[in-house]
């Protein structure tokens, strides 16, 4: 435990900073009155565990900064704050305030211009505003009226404005959009009704609009201007109807374009790919129709398009395989490995740091929505779920290595499941359920270590389900309603045709003559072949090499023969390896071939019999010698090159 009045000495103190320590600070003290820092300008202490304000701070005529966020402080704010003449930044957020004390016509001096009262439990109508404020931040409480209508005269010198997560209710007033400097108006999730005022498509200052969650209705308006800042423009979750205005392409800063959950009703926003900047497009839940893409897909300029959301839609035809080669952001490149830890964001205010607002989305990743506080520029997803979409996935869709979502459930897609997608090395999830695919699931599918999600279920797969550590780790219902599906994690085991080799080599199906070729016979009949073909062809033109040949098969049979006590050879004649010193031998071994002959003659064949001449006789259990047969001694051990000899002989 700290106590405050421990610096009561350190009477030159201009700054003092705790903030963010593993500190409980003591703010009662002795002599609240006596307590003086006549210089004290800076006061931070945020999460120091404080639950009152301290008192003392009111002899602080000097105060121009005080930070007390993210503590356990309750009750009221004090009117004494609101009289500290010099007081610009006031940071309140993150505690359990209930209430103002004596909310003065003008709140708080005239140098205010932060006043950051988010995560609190106020309540009851919204306070004035400060009348230099430059950020106001009234979120996430409990304020619930209207909206002042003259709102607009208090924000002269307002860039950010946020009443987001409160319970306002009526119109959002026009005068809003007289704040000639305001840069981010954040009205989501409340109750606003009506329509969307037209003027604040035309504030040229504005880079940020969010009207998420709320009840407006109508139609967006269309009056966006040539110089139009919008960086971030969220209206999702409403009641609006009708097109995507025409004009909202002359905002050619656009990076964020969520209309998701309304009910607007209009084809593919062609009138938007001029926009290079766009790298979120959400679109889902809505009335959206026709072919997704553009008839003439020249100026296609979404280089940075990261998420893609036009699920629960009516979008029917086929994928647009020509104009996804120009969605670079879902392809791996070294720049954005890079640049990992940037997010899309929106810089605002300059104090002694840069101040910017942090874009959320809600989307719809591993079977359940998430959302995604920070959207890093490498994250990527795309879902084209529940619409009417055919086919079969385009080649150009497997090009998306950088990709981590992808789902194109409950559609009509048919065909294979492309064995190119063993290239989305960084798919996180994969949703393919509820089509028509045909066909085996690839065995590629097993090499993605970062999937964690997959479905592959109602659909017509038929085989063996890819043997692989990430496939069976999977839950047997991201398999079901494949009547051909066999194998684990699935019940049903595979009959012998259906596991395949162990190579994993599978039966690929022609698409249009619906023909199954199995990969691995083919292989192996043309390896054999070839390979068979290359020795005969070697051994026809190269004597030597079939010499060295034949004589290597005789050796083996007279090893094997002998072996079984098939035949015992009366003589083992060895063959000179050295085929230049046979060659040279040739002569003298032809001048001797006589004197071999009579020797043979001589020979004894007593239960000793030459391997030419010998039988199995199966009644006796033994060999015998074929009386008819004629043993002819040979140099070589070859047959050929001793036949040859024995023409030469009788010759």
């Amino acid at each position: 435990m700290l106590r405050l009045d421990m610096f009561e000495r350190l009477q030159n103190l201009t700054t003092l900073d705790l903030s963010n320590n593993n500190l409980s600070i003591d703010a009662n003290v002795k002599n609240a009155n006596w307590l003086f820092f006549p210089n004290m300008t800076s006061v931070k202490l945020a999460s120091c565990k404080l639950r009152q304000f301290p008192s003392f701070f009111r002899n602080m005529s000097r105060l121009t900064n005080l930070d007390l966020s993210n503590n356990e402080i309750k009750g009221k704010i004090p009117k004494w704050i609101w009289e500290l003449g010099y007081l610009g930044q006031l940071n309140l957020s993150h505690n359990s305030i209930q209430e103002i004390e004596r909310v003065p016509h003008n709140l708080g001096p005239n140098n205010l211009f932060v006043l950051d009262l988010h995560e609190n439990n106020l309540q009851g109508t919204l306070p004035a505003f400060p009348k230099s404020a430059s950020y106001l931040d009234y979120s996430c409480n409990n304020f619930s009226y209207v909206v002042p209508p003259d709102i607009g005269n208090y924000l002269n010198f307002t860039i950010f404005l946020s009443l987001s997560h409160n319970a306002l209710y009526e119109r959002i007033p026009d005068s809003i959009c007289s704040a000639s400097y305001l840069q981010v108006l954040d009205l989501s999730y409340n109750n606003f009704n009506g329509a969307i005022p037209h003027c604040l498509a035309k504030i040229e200052t504005l880079g940020v609009l969010n009207l998420e969650k709320n009840n407006l209705s109508g139609k967006i308006p269309d009056t966006f201007q040539a110089s139009c800042a919008l960086k971030t423009l969220d209206l999702s979750g409403n009641n609006l109807q009708g097109p995507i205005p025409n004009s909202l392409s002359k905002c050619t800063t656009l990076e964020v374009l969520d209309l998701g959950n309304n009910k607007m009703d209009d084809r593919f926003p062609c009138s938007l790919k001029i926009i290079p900047t766009l790298r979120v497009l959400i679109l889902r839940n809505n009335n959206f129709h026709g072919p997704i893409g553009c008839p003439n897909m020249k100026g296609m300029n979404w280089t940075m398009l990261q998420i893609v959301d036009l699920a629960l839609n009516n979008f029917n035809g086929k994928l647009p395989g020509e104009c996804f080669p120009t969605w670079k952001a879902m392809m791996l490149d070294e720049d954005k490995i890079a640049s990992k830890e940037i997010s899309i964001h929106f810089n605002f205010f300059r104090f002694s740091q840069v101040i910017n607002y942090q874009n959320r989305e809600i989307i719809t990743m591993k079977g359940q929505e998430m959302n995604l506080i920070k959207i890093l520029t490498i994250f990527t997803s795309i879902d084209f779920s529940s619409n009417r979409i055919e086919g079969s996935i385009p080649e150009e869709m497997m090009n998306f290595t950088a990709l981590h979502g992808l789902n194109l459930s409950n559609n009509n897609l048919s065909g294979l499941i492309p064995s190119s997608i063993g290239k989305l090395k960084d798919l996180e999830s994969l949703d393919l359920s509820n089509n028509s695919f045909t066909g085996k699931i690839p065995s590629q599918l097993a090499s993605l270590s970062f999937l964690s999600f997959m479905n592959l279920s109602c659909n017509h797969l038929a085989g063996k389900i890819p043997i692989g550590t990430q496939l069976q780790s999977f839950d047997a219902s991201s398999f079901v309603d494949n009547k051909g599906l066999c194998g684990p994690p699935l019940v049903s085991k595979c009959s012998r045709d259906e596991r395949g080799s162990k190579n994993g080599w599978t039966s690929v199906a022609s698409a249009d003559s619906g023909v199954e070729f199995d990969w691995q016979f083919v292989f192996k009949g043309v390896g054999f072949g070839v390979g068979s073909g290359l020795v005969v062809a070697l051994l026809m033109f190269w004597d030597e090499g079939r010499s060295w040949s034949n004589n290597s098969i005789e050796k083996v049979l007279l090893l094997i023969l002998t072996m079984i006590d098939l035949v015992t050879p009366t003589r083992v004649y060895e063959v000179e390896n050295d085929i230049e010193e046979h060659k040279s031998g040739m002569a003298r071994e032809n001048n001797h071939h006589n004197e071999e002959d009579c020797n043979f003659d001589c020979l004894n064949f007593g239960g000793k019999y030459c391997v030419f001449c010998s039988k199995l006789g199966m009644s006796m259990n033994k060999p015998s010698h074929d009386t008819s047969c004629t043993c002819h001694l040979s140099t070589s051990a070859s047959p050929s090159t001793g036949s040859s000899e024995s023409d030469t002989d009788s010759s």
